[in-house]
């Protein structure tokens, strides 16, 4: 696999758990604040992303090895 390729998914998965931690937030504000839909909907899409997350953590492990 190409260096910048290794590099730039690298990038790609730190993005996402920066944009994961924020929606978490996020959410535990919406929910400290009784906005019940606000803070399921942020809770879902932090989940989504979580799992894409953990998906392209595998893949940047399997093309190092």
């Amino acid at each position: 696999m190409n260096s910048t390729t290794l590099t730039a998914l690298r990038i790609a998965h730190r993005r996402m758990q920066s944009l994961i931690e924020e929606l978490y937030t996020a959410g535990q504000t919406a929910l400290d604040n009784d906005d019940l839909p606000d803070a399921s909907l942020l809770q879902s899409i932090a989940d989504k992303l979580y799992v894409e997350a953990e998906n392209l953590d595998i893949l940047i492990s399997e093309l190092e090895g």
